[in-house]
């Protein structure tokens, strides 16, 4: 299993900090995805937005 999360907080973007593009991103690794790093790079590359263009 291979999870990968990107959030904003709220307190960042709508209150006194204002940064509007603060995200935290998190990732978990469980089975093949943690022990095989080429089953591991082939997920991220993957789990990667699109490029722009």
């Amino acid at each position: 299993v291979g999870v990968i999360v990107e959030a904003r907080h709220l307190c960042m973007v709508m209150r006194g900090v204002e940064k509007q593009h603060s995200t935290a991103v998190t990732s978990a690794m469980l089975g093949c995805f943690r022990t095989d790093p080429e089953t591991r790079q082939e997920f991220l590359a993957l789990a990667q937005p699109p490029k722009k263009g």
